[in-house]
């Protein structure tokens, strides 16, 4: 209801904006057809963009476009695509009436110069002169990787930016060094709205309501990013964007399958209403798939041991965690575990998705765009690895609305994100039920200004978010849970060229929250470009990354009960410390003695982490047909929150005896029970953690803390060469290093990142329609350590290939090989084994 509720309050919204029926300027329209200079066959997809009102349109599959309630005047038409050489057009529209531009385009290599990109600042500008290593993620990488419904994959080929897979859709995204289990430090948007979760901060890969073909465009800026997007554009910001309906009018439909049992459809319509005055574009979705998870409920702990041998090179199994040798307490949905043996029975339940948006756009005659949007998706059986051990997601809901105003000179968001629950999440390693309703409530303006003739540009922000969350206590205590948290944050960004090849930019936001200090995150950079085809920089930015409600307010189960009865039956038997037991019931010196509660906790007092970093980089076009890229940083990252530890929260202090033992005694008494659990390697964890938790009962206490101080450093090199007008070779290089400075005892602080990994991509894209594309991954091995799992990653050394052919303007058809050769491997320590996947489909238009 509260959907319908916002979603009804926004078309009213956009219904005001229509009401006035006389414009204040008079209007005309501009169509024409784009085609390829050489043989005149039509271009679709082509944008094309009014210079000054700076309306847009995008060619349909017969090359035609249509831009309405142009107002009256001579402008100059921009077509691009690319592959293509940018084309103009000099245009005069007169009030009333319809002019024909028609253009025709030139297949030109694709250029760092051409490339316009928005993120780094907040505003289009050349990809050579953001102030920011910043990566674009082309439309034909988009539609090839649509059809697995892993929007992450995008990035595979992406320089510096590690992907981290578990499962078919739990991905971890993050660039430069110190990934997680639960990566928060790459600040995902899509049209301008955070999508992590509400608890955790992460992404729901599954749970976006548009399909990675109906993306308009992907960038990703790899570094820190919080002086314009705040917290948790700790190490980049990947922006993701729709098309509005004029861009796409007409109906698409997408159907295919395969590999891993793997069903998916995609249904999208957009159209014109009222002289153009009104677009609307729907979608629906549906994708079902097998999983790579498998359940991990022997008995003799020796599941993960067993699935890990196909993947692993070496003799001996690399882990380095206790819990890696431990059985779940459930198995994944749809299969039953033997109480005794954790033998399996039945299959697993497919990883489902049920998706959908509408999406109303309202154009004034000056180019203005009001938008007024909802959607919601359906994620079912997804299991994610987190920091308690996986936890598989029965079932839960992702609703959004979102409105924006969008003008030349500012820019109005509002925006709410909810989650709920339908049916429990699992832990699998306790077998607990975990419940979450989150409501993110966003509202955000800002104005952009130019000054000097356009030297200068000059942009002023501010934001204010509401989280609230009720996980029904069994994620967070009672006097915690249900709780409303406000987010405050002011930003602005100062550009000037202090000449006709030099800029400089300095950037500041201020952000300040109930659970955090106020935080200032500054940038400066200066970007000299020489000619348009090159382009160096240097910029200092700051950065920092709010714990999560997990951090802070955790209080669920982290593993099976401890039974201490032999370390209490030893005691009893001791000559000095059996007597001063006698008045403690057998049994109960624990409180339960054989089945003492392993809780992971919070800690309240958490603070940000930080990150400070400097950049250096060149881009260019050194001929017509070769590009080259290299970005150098450094950063100092302190302040990480650790993994879950005992002794480490000061509100959970050392155990202490009964009441009923004496007090000259208990000291004694509390100084054995350490000792001896410390002595044996298996309850050393409990030798730290055994504490009293608020209500006075005996727990084994694992929490977070702040802690540790590194120094990361490295290189990234990106280059691509046009070898014909058909043939295309691309490739990367990312080179990483790192020193631990400060190390809480206890915590396994690695980056998990290789020290290096790389990239070639060959593509082929014929006239006839034919296109190709072969891409090899190479990354080196290492270290992993985050949360209960830790362990060695071994080197990986997959393919990825796919191939399309366009039968007409209308009709494509395509495959995809993911891991082509069928390599067994894991890039999560304690994630699932993953192997080939082959999937096919087909799209129409009409």
């Amino acid at each position: 209801m509260r959907l319908l509720r916002t979603a009804g309050m926004l078309a009213a919204a956009l219904a005001v904006l229509a009401a006035p029926t006389v414009m204040a300027q008079s209007t005309g329209t501009v169509a024409g057809k784009v085609t390829r200079v050489d043989d005149g066959a039509p271009l679709a997809g082509v944008t094309v963009g009014v210079r000054g009102p700076g309306t847009t349109a995008v060619t349909n599959t017969q090359g035609r476009y249509v831009i309405e309630r142009v107002p009256a005047g001579t402008y100059t038409l921009v077509f691009r695509w690319l592959g293509y050489k940018p084309t103009e057009v000099s245009v005069t529209v007169t009030a009333g009436g319809s002019t024909t531009a028609d253009a025709k385009m030139e297949a030109h290599p694709i250029a760092l110069n051409a490339l316009i990109v928005t993120t780094a600042s907040k505003a289009p500008e050349r990809a050579t002169q953001a102030p920011a290593a910043v990566s674009v993620i082309d439309a034909r990488t988009l539609q090839t990787t649509s059809i697995t419904g892993q929007a992450p994959l995008a990035l595979a080929a992406v320089p510096g930016v590690d992907l981290a897979q578990n499962g078919v859709n739990d991905f971890n995204v993050n660039t430069r060094g110190f990934n997680s289990s639960l990566n928060r430090r790459v600040l995902v948007l899509i049209d301008g709205r955070d999508v992590a979760t509400g608890f955790l901060g992460n992404q729901e890969w599954n749970a976006l309501s548009v399909p990675t073909e109906d993306i308009g465009s992907m960038e990703l800026v790899r570094g820190p990013g919080s002086a314009l997007y705040g917290a948790n554009a700790y190490a980049g910001v990947l922006n993701i964007k729709t098309p509005s309906a004029r861009e796409v009018v007409g109906t698409k439909l997408s159907v295919g399958g395969g590999g891993l049992s793997t069903a998916k459809a995609d249904l999208r319509h957009a159209g014109l209403l009222y002289d153009g005055r009104f677009g609307y574009r729907v979608n629906v979705g549906y994708y079902r798939s097998d999983t790579w998870s498998r359940s991990r409920t022997l008995a003799d702990g020796s599941a993960l041991k067993t699935e890990y041998r196909p993947a692993t090179d070496s003799l001996t199994f690399r882990s380095f965690c206790s819990s890696c040798s431990r059985r779940e307490l459930r198995a994944l949905n749809g299969q039953t575990a033997d109480p005794a043996t954790g033998a399996l029975t039945g299959d697993r339940d497919p990883v489902k998705s049920t998706y959908g948006s509408a999406r109303l756009d309202y154009y004034t005659a000056n180019g203005d765009i009001a938008t007024g949007e909802f959607g919601m998706a359906l994620a079912e059986n997804e299991t994610a690895v987190t920091g308690i051990g996986r936890v598989q997601i029965t079932k839960s809901v992702r609703p959004y609305t979102r409105f924006n105003y969008a003008a030349k000179a500012f820019d109005v968001m509002a925006y709410w994100n909810g989650r709920k629950t339908e049916e429990p999440q699992y832990s699998l390693a306790s077998g607990a039920g975990l419940e979450e309703r989150s409501d993110i409530f966003h509202v955000e303006g800002q104005q952009k200004n130019t000054f000097a003739g356009d030297k200068g540009r000059f942009v002023l922000g501010g934001s204010f978010r509401k989280y609230s969350l009720n996980t029904q206590q069994t994620l967070i205590n009672r006097l915690d849970d249900d709780r409303t948290d406000n987010y405050y944050a002011l930003f602005s960004q100062f550009e000037y060229k202090l000449s006709e090849v030099t800029k400089v930019v300095a950037a500041g936001r201020y952000d300040l929250g109930g659970l955090i200090d106020a935080q200032f995150s500054p940038k400066a950079a200066i970007v000299y470009t020489p000619t348009d085809r090159h382009s160096f920089r240097f910029t200092f930015n700051k950065a920092f990354q709010t714990p999560n409600y997990s951090e802070f307010f955790l209080n669920a189960a982290a593993g099976a009960p401890a039974n201490f009865s032999a370390l209490e039956a030893g005691l009893r038997a001791n000559p000095q410390l059996g007597p001063l037991l006698a008045g403690v019931p057998a049994g109960q010196l624990f409180d339960n003695t054989a089945a003492v509660p392993v809780r992971a906790r919070g800690n309240n007092k958490l603070q940000v982490e930080k990150n400070t970093g400097i950049e250096i980089g060149y881009r260019g076009d050194l001929t017509d047909r070769f590009y080259f890229s290299v970005d150098a940083y450094l950063n100092v990252l302190r302040d990480f929150v650790t993994d879950l530890l005992p002794g480490v929260n000061p509100t959970f202090g050392a155990w202490t005896a009964p009441a009923a033992v004496p007090a000259a005694a208990r000291a004694a008494l509390e100084g054995a029970v350490r000792n001896a659990l410390l002595a044996n390697p298996a309850t050393a964890t409990a030798g730290r953690g055994l504490t009293r938790q608020e209500d006075g009962k005996t727990a084994v206490v694992v929490s977070y803390a702040n802690a540790g101080k590194a120094t990361q450093y490295g290189f990234e090199f990106a280059a691509g060469l046009q070898l014909a007008d058909e043939f295309r070779v691309d490739g990367n290089l990312t080179i990483f290093r790192f020193d631990i400075n400060q190390q809480l005892a206890g915590d396994q602080l690695v980056p998990n990142t290789p020290s290096s990994k790389g990239n070639i991509a060959v593509t082929y894209t014929g006239r006839s329609g034919l296109d190709l594309g072969v891409n090899f991954r190479a990354v080196k091995g290492y270290d992993w350590a985050a949360g209960v799992f830790a362990g060695w990653i071994e080197p990986q050394g997959t393919i990825d290939a796919n191939a399309g052919f366009a039968v007409n303007n209308n009709l494509r058809v395509y495959v995809t090989a993911n891991n082509l050769f069928d390599q067994q491997r894991y890039s999560i320590f304690g994630g699932s084994v993953n192997g080939r996947r082959l999937l096919g489909g087909l799209t129409a238009r009409f």
